[in-house]
């Protein structure tokens, strides 16, 4: 690919300062250091919506605890396909993360990532059977050594004293523990990573809003508007990633290319309550994952998270969804009565009438009251106080809505990389799990956009030093499962000796560091 040359030329431009976008600058500039990198961002500051820390669980998504991923089939057993990819592709992205670190791109790693172990828990006699059968069915596979089942207050207290704590001993419960969990600031990465990328002579442009993308002989036209200064500009380059979250849809559909038809988004945002109070946040140290109700979209798995941030320890519990047209946070409520175009509306449709039982969820998380919400936190904190804990707004979520031969239009809630059929333009649509696997979702783009150049011995080498198991299967490879495992932890800082839980005097509940 040529360099780029002249006012407003480059190689590549990147749509969007988020942990996507500077996670694809960073990869492109390790192959290519020579390439032009142009991004471009609407708002005043980098890693502004999804990907700034509060706005986001920042769990490392491994699928360690999170139960949607390992759903029941109709005989009772549990299917872990999807979590064993899951993990496949967490691994894949610490081993990224971690040579990273060691080339110094990353400066900090610290200041990313924490070692925060993952829980599962549940209550009654079907969840917690269920529980029971996905420990056994994972158990058996390295990707999961470690993981531990417990179902008596006493076993569970030692992991969880806060959830513990003035909980009734009726009803069954059961939990699951995995050590090597680990809490992610992706907001920081991504500053560490254009931090990095601007000292390599990439250019960063905040306050442009693309309003425009065309394809011409030699790649395409990015137009934007200088939101500071006033004016539009316009930007060229061979190949676009749109990686601008929720608003990559309106870019794909102006770009016209046929890849992006019939593609449609529908909005959906959140809510956490968050607390501060450093006595409540020293008492739990964990990201615990329940069991969504029945007949409620992935989306409402309901989780009590420690967060660090910034050296700060919080608690953080939801999420509640919210509902908005918005397809960004810092979005018009006309993004998505604007995004209906012929070719999407039968999908758009289709995908509503199939999914009435999300739009009556979504009514009633808007509905519900104060008092209801703080109920959804006592069943994981019995003993908590209004006082000790603020509604805050979370990032929003714009899940992908797509063409289906049968259904006319199905909505899923993965993500999904639009590439043009020359593979001159890329848009990443869709959420969950999103940032935890954001390397393995670049090596995908890379496939689709750079065919000839990822089958080269140059990039192969390359793609290599990076990631040490690219080209190897993680879940069939043990040995090399293991050995990765190992340094990823010893470089990322995720070995290090877990915190103490502090316990108030007179509670029934040990202290417990827990290893």
């Amino acid at each position: 690919m040529p360099s780029g040359k002249g006012e407003g030329a480059a190689d590549v431009i990147l749509v969007g300062a988020g942990i996507m976008s500077s996670t694809l600058g960073v990869i492109l500039n390790a192959l290519e250091p020579d390439w032009k990198i142009l991004i471009l961002e609407s708002l005043d500051d980098v890693s502004q919506e999804s990907s700034l820390a509060w706005n986001n669980a920042g769990t490392g998504h491994a699928a360690l605890c999170e139960l949607n991923y390992t759903p029941e089939r109709a005989d009772g057993s549990v299917d872990v396909s999807k979590a064993l990819k899951i993990n496949e592709a967490f691994e894949i992205s610490k081993q990224c993360w971690s040579t990273l670190a060691q080339r110094g791109v990353i400066a900090s790693p610290e200041k990313f990532i924490h070692r925060v172990p993952h829980h599962s828990f549940v209550r009654g006699e079907a969840n917690t059977s269920f529980l029971r059968r996905r420990f056994e069915a994972l158990k058996g596979h390295h990707a999961f050594d470690g993981m531990q089942f417990a179902n008596t207050a006493e076993e569970i207290a030692e992991w969880l004293p806060l959830m513990m704590d003035g909980r009734e001993k009726t009803g069954k419960i059961a939990a699951t523990r995995m050590a090597i969990g680990s809490d992610v600031n992706f907001g920081e990465l991504c500053r560490q990573f254009i931090d990095y990328l601007r000292k390599q002579g990439a250019e960063v442009l905040l306050r442009h809003k693309v309003t425009g993308v065309a394809r011409e002989a030699s790649g395409w036209r990015i137009t934007a508007k200088n939101l500071a200064g006033g004016g539009k500009r316009e930007f060229r380059a061979p190949f676009v990633f749109l990686g601008a979250g929720g608003g990559a849809l309106p870019l794909l559909q102006k770009s016209g290319i046929p890849e992006g038809k019939g593609y449609g988004g529908f909005p959906v945002g959140g809510q956490w309550l968050r607390c501060d109070d450093p006595a409540l946040a020293e008492r739990h140290y964990a990201k615990v994952y329940g069991k969504a109700e029945v007949g409620t979209p992935p989306m409402s798995v309901p989780h009590l998270d420690t967060r660090v941030i910034d050296g700060k320890r919080g608690l953080l519990f939801g999420p509640y969804a919210t509902f908005s047209t918005k397809y960004l946070r810092h979005g018009s409520i006309l993004d998505m009565p604007l995004s209906f175009r012929p070719d999407n509306v039968i999908p758009m449709l289709a995908a509503g009438a199939q999914n009435i039982p999300l739009t009556q969820y979504l009514i009633g998380q808007v509905l519900q009251s104060p008092e209801k919400r703080f109920q959804a936190l006592q069943a994981f904190i019995p003993m908590a106080k209004p006082e000790d804990w603020r509604l805050v707004d979370a990032g929003q979520r714009v899940q992908v809505i797509k063409k289906h031969p049968k259904l006319g239009g199905v909505l899923e809630f993965g993500t999904e990389v639009v590439a043009s059929g020359d593979g001159s333009l890329a848009a990443l649509l869709g959420a969950s799990p999103g940032a935890s696997t954001s390397i393995s979702i670049m090596l995908e783009l890379l496939a689709k956009c750079f065919p000839q150049q990822i089958s080269s011995e140059k990039w192969i080498t390359s793609l290599q030093a990076l990631i040490p198991s690219y080209g190897e299967h993680l879940l069939e490879n043990r040995a090399l499962f293991d050995r990765v495992r190992s340094w990823t932890s010893e470089i990322l800082g995720l070995r290090a000796p877990l915190p103490e839980i502090r316990i108030p005097v007179g509670t029934d509940a040990p202290a417990s560091p827990t290893s």
